[in-house]
């Protein structure tokens, strides 16, 4: 009995042993934020330039539901998380099946304040994966065909062809749309599973977007494979949510959703708080799947972290005597002048074909002089939030194309 009672004595000291480092994980995620509250008071109050001519719209590119396999995601939990975070648009991007047509039978239209356009994920015969907006029936036999051919298709069908999973991608020199360089689905698959168990337990209920957005680095082989495409022709970047809602730990449970402890890692309405698409539309053009695919085409929006602070307000513009041309348009070199704000103080760096161009620290706005023809894009970064927010971008912008 004696011996019964050592052991358990021993097993609760190294329970409790186990549990200090997460604990202070705690505390520390909880001074992150109120770091991060006190950023977004000071933001709400600093005066913001208007973008007279444009409309911000926020959403979310790259989402998964049920219907193709891969994903537990119900539609009333997608419409719910999606309405609940404000988002003006969702870009499904479901898996095909060899049985239906998956897009045409996900959400498409406006779904209380939501925008659904429904895609495909898609895989071709070189091994690349892209994301098809809007998607098609077509999208099994796509992987039958080399990559050049799929985007020719999908371009002469008035499609999107945005790479997936860049790192994967085997064919050089295609005329894909733009480029995931940063997938929150495949950062949280990178998590250990051991430590997030105790995080969520400790962290998981307080600060689940922080605790993941913690981890994150920045997407340097990603970002530079952009760089180089764009450094020769117009492309997009943006972040994909790759949103499927099925990655964590149950005991027990049924195919109905009714499980024992649920510890789930990727809830949608987690999700669609870390990472967003900010688009901007004319003001005379209304928010359609139209001119939203127009909109992602021409690379006229930006990519913000939401979870370390509200990037909603940020301008990357280029003055050019009388006009402002926004991200994704091209600029003459001889009148153009580069104009930055940040919605909170902070690291402001511009990149020229991937190449630090200019910086300013601890600031709201960078103008800059392009001295040479490139493309000029911008990453904002919170270092006052302390690592790894130093070298984790807080906004990415797309290009502007100086020629």
């Amino acid at each position: 009995m004696k011996l019964l009672k050592k052991i358990l004595i021993f097993a609760f000291i190294v329970l409790v042993a186990i549990q200090a480092p997460f604990v202070y994980r705690r505390y520390l995620l909880g001074q992150l934020s109120n770091k991060i509250s006190k950023t977004a008071k000071i933001s709400q109050d600093t005066p913001r330039p208007k973008n007279e001519n444009f409309t911000e719209y926020k959403g979310i590119i790259h989402a998964h539901t049920n219907l193709g396999g891969h994903s537990t995601g119900r539609f009333e939990e997608l419409v719910k998380a999606s309405n609940a975070n404000g988002l003006d648009f969702v870009l499904m991007t479901e898996h095909y099946s060899p049985t239906f047509d998956t897009a045409s039978l996900t959400l498409n239209g406006v779904y209380g304040k939501t925008l659904f356009i429904g895609g495909n994920e898609i895989d071709t015969a070189d091994g690349d994966r892209f994301l098809m907006i809007p998607g098609s029936a077509d999208a099994i036999g796509l992987a039958k065909m080399p990559t050049n051919a799929v985007i020719e298709k999908l371009h002469a069908e008035n499609r999107l062809a945005l790479v997936a999973y860049p790192e994967t991608l085997k064919t050089d020199g295609g005329q894909f749309d733009g480029i995931e360089v940063f997938s929150l689905y495949t950062a949280s698959k990178q998590l250990n599973l051991f430590v997030t168990f105790f995080d969520l337990i400790w962290s998981g209920r307080s600060y689940p977007e922080i605790l993941f957005a913690s981890n994150f680095r920045r997407p340097d082989a990603n970002l530079a494979k952009f760089d180089a495409t764009a450094a020769t022709r117009k492309a997009s970047l943006f972040a994909g949510t790759d949103a499927h809602s099925n990655v964590g730990f149950h005991i027990f449970g049924d195919d109905a959703g009714h499980k024992w402890l649920d510890l789930k890692l990727d809830r949608y309405e987690t999700m669609f708080r870390i990472v967003r698409t900010h688009a901007l539309l004319a003001n005379d053009t209304p928010l359609t799947r139209e001119s939203l695919l127009a909109t992602v085409k021409q690379g006229r929006f930006f990519t913000g972290f939401d979870s370390i602070g509200d990037t909603d307000g940020f301008m990357f513009t280029a003055e050019s005597g009388s006009e402002r041309k926004q991200m994704g348009d091209e600029v003459s070199l001889a009148t153009a002048t580069l104009k930055v704000f940040s919605p909170a103080a902070a690291h402001i760096v511009v990149f020229k074909n991937g190449v630090k161009f200019a910086e300013e620290f601890n600031a709201n706005e960078l103008s800059a002089k392009p001295d040479s023809p490139g493309a000029y894009r911008v990453e904002v970064y919170q270092n006052a939030l302390g690592p790894p927010f130093d070298n984790m971008p807080w906004i990415i912008s797309n290009p502007i194309y100086v020629r």
